[in-house]
């Protein structure tokens, strides 16, 4: 009987070891994906903050342009 508890013992261990295992590789591949998630928003925020500067330049420009358009016509 005592083999019995002897082998039941060594499966738990390795049954726990297994699930810790497995736990562990979930955990690096949730890591994984958050990362992911994670550089693909920095990404979209760097792309609008440039698309917001270029449609801030082309506005300063079209003003200066207006204003010297009307500046020039004579009144």
């Amino acid at each position: 009987m005592s083999f019995v508890y002897k082998a039941a013992g060594w499966g738990s261990i390795f049954a726990i070891l297994a699930l810790v295992v497995t736990f562990l590789k979930q955990i690096i591949a949730l890591v994984a994906q958050l990362l992911a998630l994670i550089s693909f928003m920095m990404f979209a925020v760097k792309i609008i903050i440039v698309l917001v500067f270029i449609a801030l330049i082309a506005g300063v420009g079209l003003m200066v342009f207006r204003s010297w358009k009307s500046s020039r016509q004579p009144k």
